[in-house]
């Protein structure tokens, strides 16, 4: 059982249509159609959100989910992997199965000399985390810039809009870690 299925049943109690519990949690109803789908868990606000509409509280969403205490994901180099092509330059490749289930995401992204990521700006609450394998690259943050090299390392609010450029000669990579996983 996943956290989807447990708001689906409190909501189907309560005789609440998705677009209603849309209404009053402030949650997009696309996100909860895939919370309850199980192809994403959505956030703790987005949680609260949605206990208050419900009138249950935290407690009661989560009695009945599964311990995460035995969770293990070991993924070789042979297993396929989601990889999303930003634009001839730059892609970016989930490291992980099973994100829906995960408290944070990552991934190695990987940026062509003279490429770069589109701008991204997740809402409030996801930070990121990122580490350079090899390569050059700068971080733009908000109106910062920040040069960064082989085995540097950056820490930052990504509510903040931000991107990434390869300013070295050849391909940059980059492990880049998202807690949570923007939604």
């Amino acid at each position: 059982m996943h956290v989807g299925e447990v708001i689906n049943r409190f909501r189907k109690e309560r005789r609440m249509t998705l677009q209603e519990l849309s209404e009053k949690s402030g949650v997009a109803l696309a996100t909860l159609s895939r919370i309850e789908n199980g192809r994403m868990t959505g956030t703790l606000d987005s949680h609260i959100n949605i206990c208050e509409s419900l009138e249950i509280t935290l407690p009661e969403l989560y009695r009945d989910l599964p311990s995460s205490k035995k969770k293990l994901d070991v993924k070789t180099r042979g297993t396929e992997s989601k990889v999303s092509i930003h634009d001839k330059k730059s892609s970016s490749e989930i490291l992980a199965s099973n994100i829906q289930n995960k408290k944070m995401l990552p991934i190695l992204m990987k940026i062509a000399k003279g490429g770069h990521t589109n701008m991204e700006e997740t809402k409030p609450g996801v930070e990121k985390f990122i580490y350079v394998l090899d390569g050059k690259s700068e971080a733009i943050i908000g109106e910062n810039k920040y040069a960064l090299a082989q085995g540097d390392t950056i820490y930052f609010d990504s509510s903040v809009p931000h991107h990434f450029k390869n300013i070295g000669t050849g391909e940059t990579r980059l492990v880049v870690v998202s807690c949570p996983p923007a939604s």
